[in-house]
């Protein structure tokens, strides 16, 4: 079998060799056409002088890309050990330029990997993990972030709750929180038929950039607020946010208290987080 352009073996080549069948508790897909995790490192461009952080490389093909496509380092976080021989070739092929963590990506304070450089995340994520490490990035206490913008992958449905507008079925909780402070955009679909396994919905990669100056509001308030008012979504917010005033923090507020969640915007939820 022929070496890939990169000069290193094909990903299934990798796979048989290296004995890395995907495991379903880990949420393991892997994106195998090099192709694609070409074009989805071209949609992070630039990537030279970044440091880019991945997570969930499995057997490196969107690593091998990113270093293809010019990153100065990527730092890669697996929680996989079967994962690390690969991309110690990976490593060998490119000296100095890859770094790997054998470790939980959810444990992990990406802000302390950069060395002060200039940081972008790009990451196939795992499904069973991929929104509370979204949460996790976009949460911090520090704004704006370590990170000058993420290009990460999802499932089709989580990707639109991310960017979902006010009054959409999608938006909720997760769109608040994201819109606050980072702005974001579907860039394409990658169809099932792209993994190995196929996972049994279609996947979409976005592009994540902060804002420069978000409205300042305690973020465990916003989340406190939003978490009570989707949670009983179909109810009108005098009734969904009674635990935390009801009626007179939405008069307070000068909100119509018939109102429902999914009518908000992020100002007025923001709004409500200051009174509450």
């Amino acid at each position: 079998m022929s070496a890939a352009p990169d000069g290193l073996p094909p990903l299934r080549e990798v796979l048989r060799r290296h004995g890395l069948d995907p495991k379903k508790a880990l949420g393991q897909n892997f994106l195998l056409d090099l192709n694609l995790t070409g074009k989805i490192a071209r949609q992070a461009a630039p990537l030279g002088g970044h440091v880019v952080v991945e997570i969930g490389p499995g057997p490196g093909g969107l690593t091998r890309a990113l270093l293809a496509e010019g990153a100065d380092h990527v730092v890669a976080i697996e929680k996989d050990p079967r994962c690390l021989e690969a991309l110690a070739e990976i490593a060998a092929h490119h000296p100095g330029r890859l770094t790997v963590i054998s470790g939980d990506a959810l444990k992990v304070d990406i802000a302390t990997l950069a060395d002060g450089r200039r940081m972008k995340v790009v990451a196939n994520l795992p499904y069973n993990v991929g929104t509370q490490l979204l949460l996790n990035w976009i949460g911090g206490e520090t704004w704006p972030p370590a990170w000058s913008d993420l290009t990460l992958m999802f499932q089709r449905e989580v990707a639109e709750r991310i960017v979902a507008a006010p009054g959409s079925d999608a938006y909720g909780r997760l769109g608040v929180l994201a819109g606050w402070r980072t702005r974001s955009r579907i860039l394409f679909d990658v169809p099932p038929e792209a993994f190995t396994p196929p996972p049994k919905v279609t996947s979409s990669v976005i592009r994540i950039e902060p804002r420069a100056e978000p409205i300042d509001v305690p973020l465990a308030r916003l989340e406190a607020v939003t978490a009570a008012a989707f949670g009983q979504r179909r109810k009108m917010l005098r009734q969904s946010l009674k635990s935390l005033g009801g009626e007179a923090l939405l008069l307070r507020a000068g909100i119509d208290p018939q109102r429902r969640a999914e009518t908000l915007d992020i100002a007025e939820f923001c709004r409500l987080a200051k009174l509450a």
